[in-house]
């Protein structure tokens, strides 16, 4: 699986980047690690968690992703085979959320416990925190790297206006900067991200990691109408894409998969991935005939008529 330098920093990560949020969720231990052994078995090396998750699942409480991750690096080794990205900021328990500096400082360290490492490869603000200062939240990540607990930062849905502030206060104040964005980015949801946030990424040379590569499921084909939202936990969401432009972009990738021999999910995530923006998809799966997909997007190089089929689809 081909590697690239996320943004500026030294972290070099697999074009797939597997999604932990079915950790302790949709997936459980055993299974989580047979998928993370048959991610790494295929040439993956970037996976993705955060603190919350699954802190929805009744029963949970948060870090249940995190723990599966570490019991796993344990298990078997190669902590330094891997790149593990967390998140800091969405809320653990009332008046457990947010940037502060003290804050990030503190679920750092609950962090690396869970992960049972003593660094993380990539440090990421959550959502954004205006009740706190970007200076703090920058001099934390910069007091974490200086003591070797993190090796980079990035950011999660931040707008154009708030991450460009972000990069300009770290250049203006000689902090470390963030080194990646992670946007909600996909064949179906392209505005917000191509029309905000795209050019700023391309002009401080930030790397992008898109999350819902497959918009919950929908790129994948299994959600036709309204009968097979029973299919997954997250079916109740597929309402909002099944309309005309939708249906379109189906039918785009269903002609698309057929001239390659692939999924819809292959293709969508392909197509992801030959934007010159993107560095790594993110996504996850509770099976390996699913991270088989995924896995076979990182072979396929489309050809511009097909590229040029999924963009006319796409148009809103």
């Amino acid at each position: 699986m081909r590697l690239k330098t996320l943004g500026q920093s030294s972290l070099s990560v697999s074009a797939l980047c597997f999604g932990g949020n079915v950790f302790g969720w949709t997936v459980d231990e055993a299974t989580s690690f047979k998928l993370l052994d048959s991610f790494t078995e295929a040439g993956g090396n970037f996976i993705d968690t955060a603190d919350v998750y699954s802190r929805w699942v009744p029963g949970n409480k948060g870090g249940e992703s995190e723990t599966i991750i570490g019991k796993w690096m344990k298990e078997r080794g190669h902590r330094d085979k891997v790149i593990i990205a967390t998140k800091v900021g969405m809320e653990m328990a009332p008046d457990e959320k947010g940037l502060s500096k003290a804050y990030i400082l503190k679920s750092a360290e609950n962090s690396l416990r869970r992960l049972q490492t003593d660094y993380i490869d990539l440090y990421i603000s959550h959502t954004p925190d205006p009740s706190a200062p970007i200076e703090e939240t920058m001099e934390a990540y910069s007091r974490l790297i200086e003591q070797g607990k993190i090796r980079a930062c990035g950011a999660s849905n931040y707008t154009g206006k708030q991450f460009r502030h972000a990069l300009e206060t770290s250049r203006k104040l000689g902090l470390p900067s963030y080194q990646s964005l992670q946007p909600q980015y996909n064949l179906y949801d392209r505005e917000p991200f191509e029309s905000d946030v795209q050019s700023i990424c391309e002009e401080y040379n930030v790397g992008v990691t898109p999350y819902y590569s497959l918009a919950s499921g929908f790129l994948t084909g299994k959600y036709r109408g309204e009968g097979d939202f029973n299919k997954s936990p997250r079916g109740a969401r597929m309402s909002k894409y099944l309309n005309d432009r939708g249906k379109r972009i189906l039918a785009a990738l269903d002609q698309v998969a057929k001239e390659y021999s692939a999924t819809p999910a292959t293709i969508a995530l392909a197509w992801l991935m030959s934007r010159p923006v993107v560095t790594s998809a993110i996504a996850s799966a509770t099976s390996t005939e699913q991270l088989k997909d995924l896995i076979n997007a990182t072979r396929i190089e489309l050809k511009k008529e097909s590229l040029d089929l999924l963009n006319q689809s796409s148009q809103a």
